[in-house]
């Protein structure tokens, strides 16, 4: 080759990586200022894994959901910019919040189905009970909906807890929900129309009137649009203005009576979320009916009393029991107390908080850890076994008897 031609392939070579380069940085580019190309976490990068600890999230968006202005929904981003953390259908997430005088620690249900770039739950305003109008309204959902705007930062744990629906589509579903016990029954919903056409699903929605009846203009498209989706909604305490066949099909509450007559023959999972009241009448009467244990699945609001009323009597209940009645010392090392323990407390956190122990606390159920605690000397039996995958050396309070004198850090 001539001293010319190795010129003129030098040349040729360096060109050509130079274009190569500026192609390369011009894709980079483009990349970086069209949103949904390379740029949009769910076309290049799967789910995040869940973090450790507290997360900060900004809320991008803020919607009421009813007519009362009483249930609004909160739709959250991570401030890190990073993947979400998938979750399941049903689950929900736990909040750290910064209330004037003291900081709380409340659980609320993801109210959608996982979506790559955003979170949603959806917060009903506590107010006192009609029973006990001197009982002050909820504190944590009350601050939500005074105080939380958009573009504020909360702080959140990863998503969790052992309500989630069953991905195996071989049975149908039956959602129950009572109130707000709806959120987590929008989620999986959503989730099974979405990805399981094909399975049957059952929604029973009881209410007390329209003005609590929260996505109704959803659910209705839903009922239209996929046919093995069935929606029955049951008014309580109708208003003037609330329509038979075309607000409500039920009249009165969501019982195993309705069940009965609507439910098609065969074996169902069945999903349940609702107050106090109607999970202590439905989830015994639903088992009573011979519908299996492994079968129910549900979650109360706040403690979750319910599960004695559905305890399956097992060994490790009957030996927490035992414990919970033996006299025992508890020490809280950070408070410089020892207190003796006492048979009328239901679980180790009641017992503190009865006895003035500050204690962080979320599910109050064993789901979510926010009450997990070091554990520096004896041994913790449980009311129920916990969700919660708990630490080694620790324990949960909120479902946890002592079994022995305890030395706890807290």
């Amino acid at each position: 080759m001539t001293g010319f031609a190795l010129l003129l392939y030098i040349s040729a070579a360096v060109i050509f990586q130079v274009l190569l380069l500026s192609t390369a940085g011009l894709l980079r580019y483009r990349a970086a200022v069209q949103p949904g190309v390379a740029s949009n976490p769910a076309t290049t990068t799967s789910a995040g894994a869940a973090w450790a600890g507290w997360r900060d999230f900004r809320v991008v968006r803020r919607v009421d959901e009813d007519e009362q202005h009483s249930q609004c929904s909160f739709y959250l981003k991570p401030v890190d910019g990073m993947p979400l953390a998938a979750f399941k259908p049903g689950q929900f997430l736990t909040f750290q919040l910064m209330v004037p005088g003291q900081t709380l620690t409340r659980c609320y249900s993801l109210s959608d189905r996982p979506s790559a770039d955003h979170y949603r739950v959806t917060i009903k305003r506590q107010q006192a009970p009609p029973d006990r109008p001197g009982v002050p309204p909820g504190l944590a959902s009350s601050h939500f909906h005074e105080a939380v705007q958009t573009g504020d930062i909360l702080r959140v744990r990863a998503p969790s807890g052992a309500f989630f629906v069953d991905p195996d589509p071989a049975h149908d579903i039956v959602l129950i929900a009572g109130g707000i016990g709806i959120t987590p029954m929008l989620s999986m919903l959503q989730w099974c129309v979405d990805e399981q056409p094909n399975r049957g699903i059952y929604l029973y929605y009881g209410l007390r009137c329209g003005h609590e009846h929260v996505f109704k203009p959803q659910l209705v498209k839903l009922a239209a649009s996929h046919p093995n989706f069935h929606l029955t909604v049951a008014y309580s305490q109708p208003g003037s203005t609330d329509e038979p066949g075309r607000d409500f099909q039920h009249l009165g509450y969501v019982d195993l009576e309705l069940i009965k007559n609507t439910l098609p023959h065969g074996q169902h999972q069945f999903y349940i979320c609702g107050p106090p009241p109607m999970m202590r009448s439905l989830v015994p009467a639903i088992k009573a009916w011979g519908v299996a244990a492994a079968d129910i699945h549900f979650e109360a609001f706040g403690p979750a009393s319910v599960r004695s009323v559905a305890s399956t009597g097992s060994d490790a209940q009957a030996i927490s029991h035992n414990a919970a009645t033996k006299a025992h010392s508890v020490q809280f090392l950070q408070t410089g107390r020892t207190i003796e323990w006492t048979a009328a407390s239901r679980t180790l956190l009641d017992f503190a908080e009865i006895n003035g122990v500050d204690i962080d606390s979320g599910c109050r159920a064993g789901s979510c850890g926010a009450c997990q605690t070091k554990l520096l000397s004896g041994s913790v039996a449980y009311v129920d076994k916990p969700d919660y995958d708990i630490a080694p050396g620790h324990c949960l309070l909120c479902v946890g008897v002592p079994s022995t004198d305890l030395v706890l850090a807290a």
